[in-house]
């Protein structure tokens, strides 16, 4: 990829995080060793569904929703200080490639699969691809399919609208927010697709995103994040 190729050469061989000078062996990565590290894991305990480790008594009402085909999301880290730092900087700051350091934390979210399987990028609405330049999702997508050598199906799934901003919203309004934000080809063939973002918050976006997949014939979804934000309290 040509800009990554020019964004290697111009930045200096430094951790974007702490500056810490990188070694040779680490001087195509943008996050140093010790700051990956410092990323907060997600640990169980947790929903078996949704991930969302907190205790529950009773179903769990995050998930609840949920399409029948979507059976588990996992994420790598909790989205605070310097994994915050690293989405910004993949979203908003024009550095695709720290997408490899963000995937190479998501090792242990890979679902199980049985049969043929594939990643799936939530996508962009056009105008917010063109202002970006880049799908951050997509970008992930494709460092995870290097390492677990598996495709990319970046157009199987398409948004249909622009949708607002989610930050703000509570639940039950980001369900509303996004429903019926995407449509999606033929994806019976798949035995597995795993459905790739950036950051979970609720999962609606992830719920809608599946409930196209399934109506194009998808029946075991999994999705992954790099990051989990913690829920606002919104009472």
């Amino acid at each position: 990829m040509l800009s990554a190729a020019v964004e290697q050469l111009l930045l200096p061989a430094e951790c974007l995080l702490c500056h810490a000078l990188l070694t040779p062996r680490d001087a195509n990565r943008i996050v140093c060793p010790l700051c990956r590290q410092r990323w907060k894991a997600v640990r169980p305990p947790w929903c078996q569904r949704c991930g969302q480790p907190e205790p529950h008594f009773g179903p769990c009402r995050l998930c609840a929703q949920w399409p029948a085909a979507l059976r588990s999301v996992r994420s790598a880290s909790w989205l605070e200080e310097g994994a915050r730092h690293a989405v910004h900087a993949l979203k908003y700051g024009g550095l695709p490639r720290i997408a490899d350091d963000l995937a190479a934390a998501m090792t242990g979210t890979r679902p199980p699969s049985d049969g043929p399987s594939a990643l799936v990028p939530i996508p962009l609405a056009p105008k917010r691809l063109r202002e970006r330049g880049y799908n951050q999702s997509d970008m992930l997508a494709r460092a995870l399919a290097r390492q677990w050598r598996i495709p990319v199906l970046a157009d199987l799934l398409v948004r249909m609208r622009e949708t607002p901003t989610q930050t703000t919203l509570t639940p039950e309004t980001r369900l509303a927010n996004v429903a019926g934000a995407f449509t999606a080809g033929t994806a019976a063939r798949w035995a597995t697709l795993v459905l790739v973002d950036d950051v979970f918050t609720t999962g609606a976006t992830l719920a809608e995103a599946a409930r196209a997949l399934e109506a194009a014939g998808a029946r075991r979804l999994y999705g992954v994040t790099f990051a989990r934000a913690a829920i606002p309290d919104f009472t």
